[in-house]
């Protein structure tokens, strides 16, 4: 027992001292590096051992992405070429210039100042032909309507004078002359008749008028066929049906005659109307040019279209109580739809006919003649001038036919 405790004891002691001993050593050892290295760090800047606190060290792994982030903020340090050429871009710019601003002025009355003619709408129009010193602008008819004046705004806004060729309420189409000397551009016609739903349309025009001078809208066509009721006479009732084509591109007020175009920069529609409701988007029509053209043409030569004519007034049935149905008109119960005459012009057709005021007109060419609407519709898509059509009617209770020859409006 006594003898491990003093082993233990003795050999503690020395060990002690070895640990002092090393640890001294160790201490000094270090002092000498540090300093040493201090004396070093200078040398190693000037042989490029090492870099500066403030230089970056290049990332080699990242250079790329670096390069390519810092050159997005770098606009000005660097240009880039992109083509937005599309065929959009190209249809337009073929007829842009060809789409003019209409102004429709009129006089104030006596009592105002009479001096100026003031600006009561302005719509679109579109340049379609230059002949001689002569352009000729297709627009619509509700936009030169009660004007004493019209002027159209070229593409370079020029302003001229125009004269009105001549106009048609049922297409709601209509002619102006211009002169030709500051036209560059004249619309093509397409065919409207071969148009698919779904294909691209481009509405330009003048919404809000000169403001938004030249403004292009993008769409479809939705529909090639559509007959839209038009009340003409202002008496809430229908008195023709538009044949019209209809889009989603955006027409508003001051698009009015302006120019639809497909892809090809070719014009297959005159711009004339939207269903202006607060629930309804994207729903506008055009004149298609299948039925623009001929009326154009008419306009051209006798400043209005010539049509088959019988020379009386009519009032639908319908239009009327039904009691005058058989104590006025003395119809038969059975007969319950037709139009009756309130006047016959003289000399006209109905008048070398034998018609008279009262007589309700009930076929024509065998064909029911329900309303005003079917008979304008028979004689304008279906008869021509020239034609003799045998027309059905009620005299006084009683069904008799007699045949008419068709003569032009303008002819009585």
């Amino acid at each position: 027992m006594g003898y491990y405790n003093d082993h233990m004891n003795d050999g503690n002691k020395t060990y002690k001292k070895e640990r002092w001993r090393f640890g001294l050593s160790g201490l000094i050892g270090a002092i000498i590096g540090a300093l040493i290295i201090l004396f070093l760090i200078p040398f190693f800047y000037e042989g490029g051992l090492l870099s500066s606190p403030t230089e970056e060290k290049p990332n080699t792994t990242n250079n790329q992405e670096t390069s390519t982030t810092d050159n997005l903020f770098r606009g000005p340090e660097q240009s880039v070429n992109l083509s937005v050429s599309s065929d959009i871009t190209e249809a337009v710019d073929r007829v842009s210039d060809a789409v003019v601003g209409v102004f429709n002025l009129q006089r104030n009355e006596f009592w105002q100042n009479d001096a100026e003619a003031v600006n009561r709408g302005t719509g679109s129009g579109v340049i379609y032909k230059v002949e001689g010193d002569s352009a000729f602008v297709v627009t619509n008819q509700h936009v030169i309507d009660g004007a004493n004046q019209v002027e159209v705004s070229l593409a370079n806004e020029q302003r001229v004078e125009a004269e009105i060729v001549g106009y048609d309420v049922l297409t709601d189409l209509a002619v102006l002359r211009i002169p030709s000397e500051h036209v560059d551009t004249v619309a093509e016609f397409g065919n409207s008749d071969n148009l698919k739903v779904g294909e691209p349309a481009i509405a330009i025009g003048n919404p809000l008028g000169t403001h938004l001078s030249h403004t292009v809208t993008q769409g479809i066509i939705s529909a090639t066929e559509r007959s839209i009721p038009v009340d003409l006479t202002g008496d809430g009732r229908p008195d023709w049906n538009a044949e019209v084509l209809q889009t989603d591109a955006a027409i508003n007020p001051g698009n009015s005659g302006g120019a639809l175009v497909n892809i090809e920069g070719q014009l297959i529609g005159i711009n004339s109307m939207k269903i202006a409701e607060s629930a309804v988007e994207g729903i506008g029509f055009a004149i298609p040019t299948s039925v623009a053209i001929p009326v154009i043409e008419d306009l051209e030569l006798h400043g209005e279209v010539i049509r088959p004519q019988l020379g009386i007034g009519i009032r639908s049935l319908s239009e009327i109580p039904s009691y005058h149905w058989q104590e006025t008109l003395r119809l038969p119960p059975e007969v319950n739809e037709g139009v009756f005459i309130t006047n016959v012009a003289s000399p006209s057709p109905a008048a070398k006919a034998g018609l008279e005021e009262y007589d309700v007109l009930v076929e024509i060419d065998g064909v029911e003649i329900s309303d005003g609407h079917d008979l304008r519709m028979y004689l304008y898509t279906e008869a021509e001038v020239g034609d003799t059509v045998t027309v059905t009617f009620y005299r006084n209770g009683e069904k008799q036919t007699t045949e008419i020859t068709l003569e032009a409006q303008h002819d009585f």
